[in-house]
Formats: C-alpha cells, structure tokens, sequence
C-alpha cells in the first residue's frame, strides 16, 4: 500500500456557531496536480488554510508525509508550500532579496539558503531576474517569483490557491506549464474557479460543497457529470432533426422554435465548420451560432443535490 503524501482524518471547523466544514475526509498518495474545487462559501477556503497550518481545526486530523499537524506543527509546515490568491510579494524588493528572506524564514542559512534560492529561481526561469525590483516585474513574472517562494525550501506538497488569476492567456499558458513541471516530484494541490484550467492540468479532483466532500475521484470521472456541449443554431430554412443528427460528432438535436435549434455535440473539434459546410451544402442559410456551456457552478449544484 503506497504511503499517503497527505491524509485529512474527520476535519471540521466551526466559525461561532456555525460549521464551515464537517467530517472532511481526503487522501493523496501519489505525485501529481490535485484540483480542489468549491463554490464560494463552500468551505474550501478553510480547508486550505488548515492543511497549510494557518488555521486550527475544531476537530479531526491533517496528516503530511505522516505528521500530525496537531503533534507536530513545525515539521509539517516544513512539508508544504503555499501561493494563496494574492501572492505575499515585497514589491520594493529585489528578486534575490525577497526569496533569500523567505528562505530565512524557513530556517535555511549560509550556503543551503544560496543554492536553495539558486534553485528556486532557475526552477521558476526567474534566474535572470535576480537583481530585478519585483514591482518592475511583469504579472506573469510576479506568479513565477510567488511559486518560487512556494517552493524554495523543497517541500513535498505545494499548494495553490487561483494561480493563474488575473494573467493574460500567453502568462497562463507559462504558468500552467511551470506547473505541470513542478508536479512531477510533489503533490500540487490546484485551487481554480476556472473549469478549463482544472480540465488541462489535475489528475484528479476533490470537491467541497456546503462544507463536505461531494466528489473525489478521477478527472475522467468528473468530465462525466459534464453535460455534452452544445451549440444555439439560427437557420433560415431549417433542417429535419434526421438531417442534423446524421453531422459526425453531433449527439442529438432539439428544435426551439422554427428556426432555433440547439445541437449537443460530444466536444470534436471544428464541429461549427462543420455545420458551416453543411449549410452551404443543403441551403439551410444559417445565421448565427452560439456555443453553451455548463457552469461550474452548475456543476457544483448537481453534486451537491446527490
């Protein structure tokens, strides 16, 4: 049986009167990116902030790489590394300075601290930023130099907390494969509003939902409780059902009015030219086209009402 890299026994919290999480249990035993999904005021934000050792549970355990929290906060803490949504950055820092004083804060001095902070950088591809103010840096760099401090002590859990927010798609697109990169010797815990974002990077997936766990299982698995894709079509001459069901790709076809029809298709790429072609084929004169897609949140609805 392999050895459980982060284990949640029976975790709850309670706010006043109030529970945020009740009975949370949860275990992670392989290298990878975890996705921890949660509508807001689901009780997520709690969770990460317990299994990170800024917060103490009301009851139950966190165990990382085999350590109680509660027996032993400080050697946990030295397991993990955090980005929350708004990296702590000291923006009249340099580079250099900023990580060599959060390495300071984890203990680490003389030349461990150096090759450390060496390592961070070159990891991140921060390198040639180092005597770089961080408020001159660009927001993408800023997420770099975040994830660095994150993992400039070597820890086996990472966890992040909305990475990727506020970045431009070519800043997404680095950071997500900086964070593929550092996934492949520790856990990543992934904290995303963002299904796309969950879809292209975790391995699996564990939901809160009114402060329980909902789902925990595969990515597979979860892509199953999406419903099918689909498309809002505007014809002038519109098409038999029969005509429309026989486009490849396409799953059924459901007409709104007489000239409305939403197709639910199974994802395939190039599916819109598709039908473009089609059209122009058999004069249906097709007007607009407009692709529907569940929420997250809606998402979080069909599980939690299970």
């Amino acid at each position: 049986m392999e050895k459980s890299i982060v284990k949640i026994e029976n975790l709850s919290h309670r706010y006043s009167s109030s529970w945020a999480i009740r009975d949370i249990n949860l275990e992670i035993s392989q290298y990878g990116i975890v996705g921890l999904l949660g509508s807001n005021g689901a009780g997520k934000s709690t969770t990460m902030n317990i299994l990170c050792g800024s917060l103490n549970q009301t009851e139950g355990n966190v165990y990382i790489n085999g350590i109680n929290f509660r027996d032993d906060p400080m050697r946990a803490k030295m397991e993990i590394g955090f980005l929350p949504q708004n990296p702590p950055l000291y923006l009249d820092l340099t580079v250099d300075e900023y990580l060599e004083y959060c390495a300071s804060l984890r203990d680490m001095s003389g030349q461990v601290r150096k090759d450390a902070v060496k390592e961070a950088k070159e990891r991140c591809g921060i390198d040639h930023f180092s005597g770089r103010l961080i408020k001159n840096l660009s927001g993408g760099y800023r997420q770099r130099v975040g994830i660095a401090q994150a993992i400039v002590h070597r820890p086996n859990v990472l966890v992040l907390d909305e990475p990727t927010n506020g970045l431009d798609p070519n800043q997404i697109i680095e950071v997500r494969n900086l964070i593929k990169d550092i996934a492949k010797d520790r856990v990543v815990i992934f904290s995303s509003h963002i299904l796309s974002e969950v879809q292209l990077l975790c391995r699996d997936i564990k939901m809160i939902e009114n402060g329980r766990i909902v789902f925990e299982d595969t990515m597979e698995a979860f892509n199953n409780y999406i419903e099918p894709h689909s498309l809002l079509i505007h014809f002038n001459n519109m098409p038999d059902i029969a005509a429309l069901e026989t486009i490849e790709g396409i799953i059924r076809a459901e007409i709104l009015t007489d000239r409305l029809v939403r197709l639910f298709f199974s994802g395939e790429a190039g599916i819109a030219e598709t039908i473009v072609t089609k059209s122009v084929q058999n004069g249906w004169r097709l007007q607009e086209i407009t692709l529907e897609k569940d929420s997250v949140e809606e998402i979080f609805k069909q599980l939690s009402q299970q």
